[in-house]
């Protein structure tokens, strides 16, 4: 937990100090290098008169010039600011901001409360500038995509474009909530931090592995900030909005996509914490967008990284090989043009980039896809088997396409007492992220192993991954999870990607909707996306279960509101795999 905290915060600082952006500022080559002029602390005001603080980077010369915006709860950064001052060298000024309420930013700092406001009125401040030509565009990463992708729908036309790195884009289904399940890890963890100012010590950062355990099990959930050494309203109110509702649409695009008329480019990872989003949210733009500029040019490249691209191709404890970095992705280069194109208007090979790129894990190749999911893509049904002993990986369950018969029930007693604990995947903080060994978790009963034979010749898996699942608990709500797993030639099992559906929410993330206990119910639990080769040989597993902690919360299985409970309830599950309930894990295979 602690190295996991410490490379948390150095993802904070890589991703909000731009590495990506500093590396790619610096690559070009050719062209007139400026002197430059650094003006530090620069007020810009806001529409109700509160003051945020950017350190603005010049070219020193006459004239105007495009401008490249970054705005940040992490710090904006000094007047040695590598990133800007290779920007302004290059002849493009560079605005660095603090968010409200952020470093020398005035105001109250509420994540995600105000970036549309303040993202629009600094952008209307930029261009009213005389160094401004007319061009802006935006760049950074994690939270720094956050206050770029708020600003985009009905922008001016002067906004050009976007490059945001692992960016959250929709605050509700990207990071707080998934499948009715709340992000506890991300969320609690990640807001519990941002919670205290930048010129104080953080107290959190001495937490160990123990004390993070302690807080994350804190009931009830609406008091989490017991755990910290003040009260944090808008934890409060995270926990307090479960559904769908105007608290969450006020902060995020979902439903206007129609009105995103900027031209944008997202780099993902298959086991980054929004993974599946930006392939949500960039196809809804590709679909949807009344700007045919921006339908045109919406692109996503996905490595097999979590929340970043690295110099290492070892992710979680696979290695990719040598294709499986930042640089051999030429996400550097790619930058450049980008914006040599939207901000400086070169002709280049912008026009003719494809809808998607990504890197295909088992042949560890990249390949460019036209749309998402691949056109090609043909869904194949693998169902469960057993005799109703699938309990742990030593247990019966098979997976197969052959339709189930008259099979057995499997059952399983999930105990929000001790959770299934949370196995790499698409994690920030808190857990491990990234393919790792699941076999700890298929040791315990509480999981249901099903595992197909050797595959004869490879399977590629390309796309959303789906299961269908037909279950009965004796409680009134509960969690149900999957998990995709590859196990190798040598027996070894390493997470693909999993998801989760809360039974309350399983029919829309606005209503609520309890079990009437025992009863059988289809369920679709959204596993996630992936683009993985199943090698000759290997073979392809499912996990079912009750629990992911802490990557999500834990479900006491009761009614009480959620966020007050405190006396968990363990429930019986039963997961049916027959002729009238055939539960399958549905693959997008790639012929």
């Amino acid at each position: 937990m602690k190295a996991q905290l410490i490379r948390f915060g150095m993802l904070l600082t890589a991703l909000t100090l731009l590495v990506f952006g500093a590396r790619i500022l610096r690559a070009a080559e050719g062209g007139t290098r400026y002197e430059v002029e650094v003006r530090p602390d620069v007020k810009v005001p806001m529409r109700d008169g509160v003051l945020l603080s950017a350190n603005v980077f010049l070219p020193k010369a006459e004239g105007r010039f495009p401008v490249l915006l970054q705005r940040s709860p992490y710090g904006k950064g000094d007047r040695h600011n590598g990133e800007g001052i290779a920007c302004a060298r290059r002849g493009c000024v560079f605005v660095s901001q603090d968010c409200r309420g952020r470093g020398g930013s005035g105001g109250v700092w509420e994540p995600f409360a105000n970036e549309r406001a303040d993202g629009r009125d600094t952008q209307a401040w930029i261009l009213k500038q005389p160094w401004c030509n007319g061009r802006l565009g935006t760049v950074g990463g994690s939270y720094v995509g956050y206050t770029q992708w708020i600003a985009t729908p009905n922008a001016d036309e002067d906004f050009k474009a976007t490059f945001s790195y692992v960016p959250l884009i929709d605050c509700y289904g990207d990071a707080a909530y998934t499948g009715g399940a709340f992000n506890l890890s991300l969320l609690m963890g990640w807001g519990s931090i941002v919670s205290y100012p930048l010129d104080t010590k953080n107290p959190l950062a001495g937490w160990n592995a123990s004390r993070w355990r302690t807080a994350f099990w804190t009931l009830p959930l609406c008091q989490w900030d017991r755990a910290l050494d003040h009260r944090v309203q808008y934890l409060r109110d995270w926990i307090a909005h479960p559904c769908f509702d105007q608290y969450w649409a006020a902060r995020g695009i979902r439903g206007r996509w129609q009105d995103v008329t900027v031209p944008n480019f997202v780099v993902g990872g298959w086991y980054d914490i929004f993974a599946s989003s930006v392939f949500e949210h960039i196809g809804a733009v590709r679909a949807m967008s009344r700007s045919p500029v921006a339908r045109a040019h919406q692109h996503l490249l996905v490595g097999p990284w979590t929340h970043g691209a690295g110099e290492s191709s070892k992710v979680g404890d696979l290695d990719f090989g040598p294709l499986a970095t930042a640089k051999a992705a030429h996400l550097a280069q790619m930058s450049n043009r980008w914006f040599e194109h939207w901000l400086n208007g070169k002709e280049n090979d912008v026009e003719s980039w494809p809808a998607y790129r990504i890197f295909v894990m088992g042949r560890n190749q990249w390949r460019d896809e036209a749309q998402w999911p691949p056109k090609r893509a043909r869904y194949s049904s693998w169902y469960f088997h057993s005799q109703g002993r699938a309990n742990t990986l030593s247990g019966d369950g098979r997976l197969s396409t052959a339709s189930p018969g008259g099979e057995p029930r499997d059952t399983f007693v999930y105990d929000p007492a001790d959770p299934v604990p949370t196995l790499g995947g698409c994690n920030l903080m808190g857990c491990p992220a990234g393919p790792r060994d699941q076999t700890p978790a298929e040791k315990r009963s509480d999981v249901l192993v099903f595992t197909s034979a050797p595959l004869p010749k490879d399977v590629e898996a390309t796309g959303p991954v789906k299961v269908v699942l037909y279950a009965a608990s004796s409680a009134v709500d509960t969690d149900w999870t999957a998990k995709l797993v590859d196990v190798d030639r040598q027996g070894r099992p390493y997470n693909l990607c999993d998801g989760i559906l809360r039974a309350r929410h399983r029919e829309s993330p606005q209503t609520t909707s309890f079990l009437q206990p025992a009863r059988t119910y289809r369920y679709e639990i959204n596993v996630g996306v992936t683009s993985n080769v199943f090698l000759a040989g290997h073979r392809i597993r499912v996990e079912i279960s009750s629990s992911n902690f802490p990557r999500f919360d834990r479900n006491l299985n009761t009614a009480d509101a959620w966020g007050t409970a405190t006396t968990p309830v363990k429930a019986t599950q039963c997961i049916y795999h027959n002729r009238q309930s055939p539960s399958s894990l549905v693959l997008p295979v790639i012929p």
